[in-house]
């Protein structure tokens, strides 16, 4: 007996409403996960040129992690802010397990610590899951943050459109695929936003980290690794960058000559 065959205008609907347009990456790109240890030794060579990067007025830093992974993940990061004259904090709260109870109002509590200690608003910094905690943290405080960067994070998107999501279901407890939710952590927050994001990324696919376009929104792409992005020397020439924009006077990320050999954005190619 043949199949029925489905109607052309049901497909259209259907693919209309279908929230998963985005698959997870391939084995392809999750081979080429294999290359973290590489950026790990590179990320750690450009600790002894940090001196040479860009620098700012040394507003502090707070670093927030991946998925089940820890303070220690975010050192050489916290590390490279600290030769470049930025005061580098970790999120404190051990491994991330993802949004139980009590981790966003940890966090919070840490940006507002901070803030207080210095008398001045909060760099933010995010590496994959830790980058949609940095943006919904400066949502609530845009009194507090001065900027956020992250690097990797899945904010746009389905949660399957990850190769983490089966690890973020088991050690959160969490679906996080309400349509409403997923929209909500689309939207920007209202300080200048930077997302550093590799189209070779093994974990997350890389338009769940592309930003819609708006005033103080950009995207800038890298090639580097999800597991290796934090220590890729080009991510972390970009992170030095952005933070050595000017309180309130901060400017898009300039592409010309070498700038737009090594980073692209998400309508290049």
């Amino acid at each position: 007996m043949s199949a029925r065959r489905e109607h052309p205008r049901a497909m259209r609907n259907r693919a209309a409403q279908d929230p998963e347009p985005l698959a997870a990456p391939g084995w392809g790109k999750v081979a080429l996960e294999a290359r973290a240890p590489a950026e790990l030794g590179a990320g750690l060579l450009s600790l002894l040129i940090a001196h040479r990067l860009p620098r700012g007025d040394g507003q502090p830093v707070v670093v927030f992690p991946g998925l089940a992974a820890s303070d220690t993940s975010t050192l050489l990061l916290r590390q490279f802010a600290r030769r470049l004259g930025y005061p580098g904090y970790g999120w404190a709260q051990g491994f991330n397990v993802g949004p139980r109870h009590g981790v966003l109002a940890g966090c919070r509590e840490r940006v507002l610590e901070i803030a207080e200690k210095y008398g001045r608003k909060v760099s933010l910094v995010g590496w994959s899951l830790g980058g949609v905690y940095a943006r919904e943290v400066a949502k609530l405080h845009p009194d507090l943050v001065r900027q956020v960067i992250t690097l990797g994070s899945p904010f746009a998107g389905h949660p399957r459109a990850t190769n983490a999501y089966p690890l973020f279901r088991l050690l959160s407890g969490h679906r996080a695929d309400d349509p409403r939710l997923i929209e909500r952590l689309h939207e920007p927050p209202p300080v200048p936003s930077t997302s550093i994001y590799s189209r070779s990324d093994g974990v997350v696919h890389w338009r769940c980290s592309v930003q819609r376009q708006g005033r103080g929104v950009e995207n800038i792409e890298v090639s580097a690794s999800h597991f290796g992005i934090g220590f890729n020397p080009l991510a972390l020439y970009a992170v030095a960058d952005r933070l050595a924009q000017a309180e309130g006077r901060w400017r898009p990320f300039r592409r010309e000559g070498l700038h737009g050999v090594f980073f692209r954005g998400p309508q290049a190619g």
